[in-house]
């Protein structure tokens, strides 16, 4: 009885925060109707936008207030990722009902482009060409909102101990400051100085307003969504390549690292692991590129020299614009931009991937091993790196935790590849498609089309949805309302 009563509460908890996330997702589905002030013609599609974000306003606001005696004390970091699942899949659904109803496409391809949005992924299948501003703009801010994430954007508002379960459920596990509501503050903050600057700038580097708008969210969203074609290939352009690659690192960077940056604290933030790393990565890689690839491939040094350099930068930080087709690419090209891809962005930033602190931490692995065996048996040794200005000591447990989520993130990727490789496309073409869905990347070598398989296109949304969510989140998740709902049948 004591059983049913402690999951009763649990559960209140899970539907009453579920329940304010859907409302806070109904709210955003009414922004791109300011786009109608500007193209008043397409105001015939406001119907689209409006019953799909009155039906979560009302359905949210329904189980707030059926469950607002539900404690928030209640609330484990289990159960956080509970809420985060179900308010991520709710809103993903509801999201495709104005790319189905606008864009007359079929369930699966608007669900894709909805997980696409929402997982800051950025592979589409809608033809931007033959798109409503509406739309372009729905696309975008799904990308926006999904780059925050629905729990940053509910505790900015939101005072309690629910607070550390539902950013640990969405991978964010570095606070700015001690206050789990103020650190979501300062985040949203920053997120909005982001966008202010980038649109500003892009404006500046000669690109309309509603492209500006548009590229600035795909941008520190690290989604990759386009409001042109040929994405950022559209302006061929070095000013406009110059705007969205800071943009790009500044949406793959762990917010508390950006946050120390702006703070002046460049001594912490060059003793950080990751941006070691991509100091290193991104030279050689650059290098790698424009020797193996651009050279041969573009007429100039400077051409080549952008394309190697802009690539490079919107694979790793798994943004997913794109200056050039990889149709004509090498296969060493590809390589790189696969592993790339994989390694992906920072902790608790925007950006996908395995991440940059589990590579970094696997490298200082082996350094920590080499150096262990030079070591007398009976040495004493410390393991750490920094985070922020502090030193964070890495155990066994932790060490076995990475392990075991790169090697079923790896593991994810080789069946899935296989799966899209099974309908006949190549294996390259696979691997890095695939890639770029798991990662959230974006980057597409034309496997991903309106024409696709329905079965690789749900493929790829396992991969985004995994890749956003992060493994351990989704299963434990998965495997505890199951496991809950067991119990209760038994008992009953």
């Amino acid at each position: 009885m004591r059983v049913r009563s402690s999951l009763a509460q649990q559960y209140a908890g899970v539907l009453r925060y579920t329940g304010l996330i859907l409302v806070v997702g109904g709210l955003l589905m009414l922004s791109p109707l300011l786009a109608l002030v500007a193209w008043p013609q397409e105001s015939r599609h406001a119907a689209a936008f409006l019953v799909p974000a009155t039906v979560l306003c009302l359905g949210g606001g329904a189980l707030w207030c059926v469950f607002r005696a539900a404690r928030a004390r209640d609330l484990s970091i289990q159960y956080g990722g509970v809420v985060i699942l179900l308010s991520w899949l709710t809103v993903c659904l509801f999201s495709a009902w104005p790319l189905a109803v606008v864009q007359k496409m079929s369930f699966t391809h608007a669900f894709f482009e909805s997980v696409s949005g929402w997982t800051t992924t950025g592979l589409s299948v809608v033809d931007v060409t033959q798109s409503t501003h509406v739309i372009l703009l729905w696309r975008s801010i799904m990308q926006l909102a999904g780059g925050a994430g629905f729990a940053i954007i509910m505790l900015a508002a939101l005072v309690g101990p629910v607070g550390p379960a539902l950013t640990l459920a969405e991978g964010r596990t570095d606070q700015l400051v001690p206050h789990v509501r103020q650190s979501a503050k300062l985040v949203l903050l920053l997120y909005t100085g982001y966008a202010a600057a980038g649109v500003i700038a892009y404006i500046l580097a000669g690109v309309n307003a509603f492209d500006a708008i548009n590229h600035t969210f795909a941008a520190i969203s690290t989604g990759g969504f386009s409001t042109q074609p040929d994405s950022i290939g559209h302006w061929d352009s070095p000013a406009v390549e110059a705007v969205s690659i800071p943009l790009m690192v500044l949406g793959n960077m762990n917010f508390l690292t950006a946050f120390l940056l702006f703070r002046g604290r460049f001594r912490a933030v060059a003793r950080n692991g990751e941006v070691r790393l991509i100091a290193v990565l991104l030279p050689v890689c650059v290098l790698a590129l424009l020797f193996l690839v651009c050279l041969p491939l573009y007429a100039t040094l400077s051409k080549s020299l952008r394309v190697a350099v802009f690539e490079t930068f919107t694979a790793l930080t798994t943004t997913g614009f794109s200056t050039v087709s990889y149709d004509r690419w090498t296969s060493e090209g590809i390589l790189i931009l696969i592993v790339l891809m994989l390694i992906g962005g920072g902790t608790g930033s925007t950006a996908g991937g395995i991440k940059q602190y589990r590579v970094y931490v696997l490298f200082k692995t082996i350094v920590w091993d080499i150096r262990r065996a030079l070591l007398p048996r009976t040495a004493v040794v410390e393991n750490h790196i920094w985070q922020g200005e502090s030193k964070a000591f890495v155990t066994e447990a932790q060490l076995r935790k990475v392990g075991t989520f790169v090697f079923l993130y790896l593991a994810t990727y080789v069946v899935g590849a296989a799966i899209v490789a099974a309908h006949g496309f190549g294996l390259k073409e696979s691997l890095f498609e695939f890639g770029s869905a798991l990662g959230t990347v974006g980057l597409s070598v034309g496997v991903t089309s309106a024409q696709a398989p329905a079965l690789v296109l749900w493929t790829e949304i396992v991969g985004m949805f995994l890749g956003r969510l992060e493994f351990f989140v989704v299963i434990v998740s998965v495997v505890k309302i199951v496991r809950d709902a067991r119990a209760t049948i038994e008992r009953c």
